[in-house]
Formats: C-alpha cells, structure tokens, sequence
C-alpha cells in the first residue's frame, strides 16, 4: 500500500468507538474515513467534532467509501451482524472487532470462514495481550523461568454492579460477566498455557442474569495443567476492572496482574517488574497505553500484510469456552 494513508472506518461510536477512533485519528499512516451509529444524538457530536467524515447510520452505507479496514465497536450481540456484513458487501477486507468475536461459538465459526475468504488481516480486541505486565509474564513463562507448569489461579474483579440487586438491562447489553469480562481470563490462559479446556462451572447471582454475575471455572490442559478462574463484576474496591494470575512450576510461581508482574523462584531468587519498569509509554495515551499499542500493532499488520494476533480464529476458541462454560451453568454443573 506504499505511504498512502489507510482509510479506516468505525461501527459502534459507544466508548470503545471513541476510544479506537481518537487512538487511530492520530495514528500517522491512517485517516479515519468513515464512522457508523444508529444513535441520533451520537452522530449529531462527531459531526459537530469531525466534520469532513461522513457520519452514517447503517453499515451498508459504507460500501463504496474505499475503506482499507473497518472497526467494529458495537454492544457484543451486533458484532454477528456488522461484521457478516462488512464482508459480504466487501466493504473491507481487513477487520478489528472488539472482544468478543461473537455472541455465540457457531457465530464466530462463520465470521471466521468469511475472513479466511477476504484473504484479509483480522484481530480481536483483547486488550491484555497488550499490557506490558502481562506482555513480561508471557516472556517469562516462555523462557521456562519457572519450569514445567504445573497450576494456577485467576480473577477477573470489577465493582461495576457491586450496589446492583436486579436491574440486568446493563448487564445484558454487555454480554454477561462471562463475555464482558471473565473473556479476559480465558484468552490470557489459551495465550499462556495453549488448549485450556473448561471442567466444571458454578455460578451465583443476584442481578436477573441467568448466566449469573459471580463465576468460578475449573480448567484443565492436556498436558496435566490445572487452573481455577473467579470472575464477577460485584466486588467491592475494585473502580477499575482488575486481571491477575498467580501461575506455579516446578522452579517457582509468576504473579501478574494489570499493575506488577513478580518472579519468586525455589532458589530464594525474586524480582518485581512494575508497569513504570517495563516501557509502558506511548505517543498518545488515552484511558490505557494499551490501546494505542493495540491499535497501532493492527495498522501494522494490515499496511505489511501480516497475520495479527489475537485473530478470529485465536478468539473463536475463547467463545468456544465461553460457550461450554454456559452449558455446564444451564446443566446445574
């Protein structure tokens, strides 16, 4: 594509949609081209902000504009349909939608035939992947700092409904705790430890959620390593959703979170890494440094034509889990 600037439209002008927006606008090699809401009042601001970008209504306005790539930053059960149809009125070829890939494992199924058919780059919103905490765990796990892995144990926390008692509406929106946030969990343990698989699930709920707001998962890999996640999005101190691991083997444990990450060996040998420790800086930042790492990772594998990770087919697993993890709930596992 030379030094010509990629024309990058958005879907979905909701915070993610503000978020990915401003990040690219400022990105050197992209012109955000076109954005996509069907909220009234939403278009009426980013018309009154970016006022050369066409503003749309529905996705299939968009066809025809010669967008290099699209975003998709809806609510989680309109990712389905804006994506499906991105592809199929080839409107782009190159898509970034933001976790999770689908509502359902059969939806992500065929958006991930119709990328592998686009011949295009396509990726996945897991923002952990791009924490350079977590970025230091994966480094240390794949030098076998610790030995053979053995276990571990997982929380995904956020205080978002802690004063809740039934209103669900917000919930349902945002997919359930599962895909909202106990996703995280599951795409950081594929990406740590390969074909983690769910065992058993019991939940608790307080909100009219039928998938329940406080879960805990027992996962296991084919190679013997055994891991519990707790997820919910009801406990208090938790402003800011949280992520951590503590991951044993057979030379010591890795302890990471969004904030640290700690070595502590057998041998007595420790280290702590904190954010400020590992490079966490970027040219624009804007509520994570992740994002732009993010985004600007994308951009890249779409302008040099790589394969970018997590792609739809790293994702689709993750709603493969999802999904088996809400049968086991509906079965009274």
């Amino acid at each position: 594509m030379g030094k010509k600037k990629l024309r990058v439209g958005v879907v979905g002008l909701g915070k993610m949609g503000l978020v990915h927006t401003s990040v690219l606008n400022v990105l050197p090699n992209v012109e955000v081209a076109a954005l996509c809401d069907k909220g009234d009042l939403i278009r009426r601001f980013f018309k009154k902000v970016l006022k050369h970008v066409p503003i749309l209504d529905d996705v299939e306005e968009l066809s025809g504009l010669g967008l290099d790539a699209v975003y998709v930053t809806t609510p989680i059960p309109y990712h389905y349909g804006v994506t499906r149809t991105i592809y199929q009125k080839k409107i782009a070829n190159n898509v970034f939608v933001e976790k999770t890939l689908a509502a359902s494992y059969r939806e992500a199924e065929e958006l991930c035939s119709l990328a592998e058919r686009s011949h295009g780059v396509n990726m996945v919103g897991y923002l952990r992947r791009f924490c350079v905490t977590f970025v230091k765990a994966k480094s240390l796990l794949d030098e076998g700092k610790i030995g053979d892995i053995s276990s571990f144990k997982a929380y995904a926390f956020s205080s978002d409904f802690v004063d809740s008692e039934k209103d669900s509406s917000e919930s349902d929106d945002r997919g359930g705790v599962l895909a909202d946030l106990g996703c995280y969990l599951m795409d950081l343990a594929l990406w740590f430890f390969g074909d983690m698989n769910a065992k058993s699930a019991t939940t608790e709920s307080v909100l009219q959620d039928k998938q329940g707001d406080m879960l805990r998962i027992e996962m296991c890999e084919n190679h013997g390593i055994r891991g519990v996640c707790d997820v919910s999005w009801r406990m208090k101190d938790y402003r800011m959703p949280e992520v951590g691991f503590a991951i044993e083997g057979s030379k010591g444990m890795v302890t990471v979170n969004d904030d640290w990450v700690d070595l502590s060996l057998k041998s007595n040998s420790s280290s702590r890494w904190y954010r400020q420790d590992l490079n966490d800086n970027v040219p624009f930042w804007l509520g994570l440094p992740e994002y732009y790492r993010e985004d600007e990772f994308f951009i890249g594998c779409v302008v040099n034509d790589r394969v970018a990770e997590p792609c739809f087919g790293s994702a689709a697993r993750v709603d493969k889990a999802i999904e088996d993890v809400k049968s086991m709930l509906r079965k009274g596992s």
